[in-house]
């Protein structure tokens, strides 16, 4: 079993920045890809970033929605078993409850896995208010 606990949401006027984390127990997510959801009032659940497991190196592929490239940034610390939001310039329409989730399989793994039905496990979510 694994628990996922996101923390680091607020509210921030725009152009503000916030980092979210994501900290997993119960198993560790070294192995895995990682990505990060957002919904928004009355909206589905949309795909905002995603990791792939950094297979023993230093270096994790990365994959954005449209939306936030170039504005946000997903990292992860396997040593503390946690992945990261950065959240940079900030917009209205970002408002929305993150959330993280654990790709279903360890391997293979498919970059670009946008869907919600690719992810297994999921964390309770992080409010994000963004003001205008």
């Amino acid at each position: 079993q694994v628990g996922l606990v996101e923390s680091g949401g607020g509210l921030v006027q725009a152009g503000g920045s916030l980092r979210l984390s994501c900290a997993a127990s119960g198993r560790t997510l070294s192995s895995y890809a990682m990505a990060w959801f957002r919904q928004a009032p009355g909206k589905e659940r949309e795909f905002v970033a995603q990791i792939s497991s950094s297979g023993g190196t230093p270096y994790s592929a990365t994959y954005y929605a449209d939306s936030v490239k170039g504005r946000f940034s997903i990292s992860r610390d396997n040593g503390k078993n946690t992945v990261y939001l950065q959240m940079n310039s900030l917009r209205p329409e970002d408002t929305a409850v993150y959330s993280c989730a654990r790709y279903f399989s360890a391997s293979p793994f498919r970059l670009g896995a946008i869907r919600e039905y690719d992810y297994d496990y999921w964390g309770q979510g992080t409010q994000v208010t963004v003001s205008s």
